[in-house]
């Protein structure tokens, strides 16, 4: 384990003041999480929550040099490291990029998948966000909550995972530097502050090394680590603290409308006055 995560002063003990809960971050790709969550993802396991973190895809074609199915190959194994510093467990869905699609083997998957883990809450990606994979993320995810708890929907799994209790608490991270698709920063609902565990969120996109070159060749970004801890920044100056994440509450017919994630990180959860 990280050296961040067991010996740094945040982590000198745990603060359970809830039943442990189990957590999920799903996204489209390795690095999409740390980029967005991993903060809050700590907190939670700092206060003794189960949290799991999964992939759509394990990011085959992130590489201009390295052929998909070896840079799958190493972006699976930074996945589980940056994850298994703050004990999570990693899991891929095993699609490919720009190859996740919105039809039904596709949500029988992510529903299968939901109730293996049977989250009380859910971290996925928002409704508008750059890139089709994070779209439609969000579109197989949201309908899979809804779909999870359904007994008579079938995943035609051949070791079907039971039903889900309930529809569980969906919230929606940030977009991609907080923009939308116009290149207009959009708002959120709610901020967590996670200035005194930043340097583990850090540390856990510090993961993903083979990322660099790529972002910079195609995304045109270098210091991928510094726009991390800009955009955290941002968040952070709207409420007045260093840094901060950002989420939305999806609060669609029959989702939760009550506010879960400050009754488990009490004092770190903040509204915008």
């Amino acid at each position: 384990m990280s050296r961040a995560f067991v010996d740094g002063p945040v982590y000198t003990r745990k603060v359970r003041l809830v039943d442990p809960k189990t957590v999920l971050a799903i996204h489209a790709h390795p690095d999409d999480v740390e980029f967005q969550c991993a903060g809050t993802l700590a907190l939670l396991a700092r206060s003794g929550h189960r949290i799991v973190i999964a992939t759509m895809s394990p990011g085959d074609c992130g590489s201009a040099t390295l052929p998909a199915d070896e840079i799958a190959a190493v972006r699976r194994t930074e996945a589980a490291a940056a994850a298994k510093l703050i004990g999570a467990e990693y899991h891929c869905l095993e699609f490919r990029d720009l190859a996740i699609f919105e039809d039904l083997t596709s949500r029988r998957r992510v529903t299968e998948f939901l109730r293996s883990i049977s989250p009380d809450l859910i971290f996925a990606p928002p409704a508008e966000d750059y890139l089709c994979d994070h779209e439609i993320t969000h579109r197989l995810v949201r309908d899979a909550c809804f779909a999870a708890p359904v007994p008579n929907y079938r995943t035609h799994h051949w070791e079907p995972s039971p039903p889900m209790a309930h529809i569980p608490h969906l919230y929606l991270v940030d977009a991609l530097e907080g923009l939308g698709r116009d290149g207009k920063r959009h708002g959120v609902d709610l901020y967590v502050d996670v200035t005194d565990v930043f340097a583990v969120k850090r540390e856990m996109l510090a993961c993903h090394a083979s990322q660099r070159d790529w972002l910079l060749k195609h995304h045109g970004i270098d210091e991928y680590l510094n726009g991390q801890e800009e955009a955290s920044h941002k968040r952070g100056e709207e409420i007045g603290v260093r840094h901060a994440e950002g989420f939305r509450i999806y609060r669609g017919h029959a989702y939760p409308h009550d506010d879960l994630l400050m009754a488990l990180l009490p004092g770190h959860v903040m509204y915008k006055s």
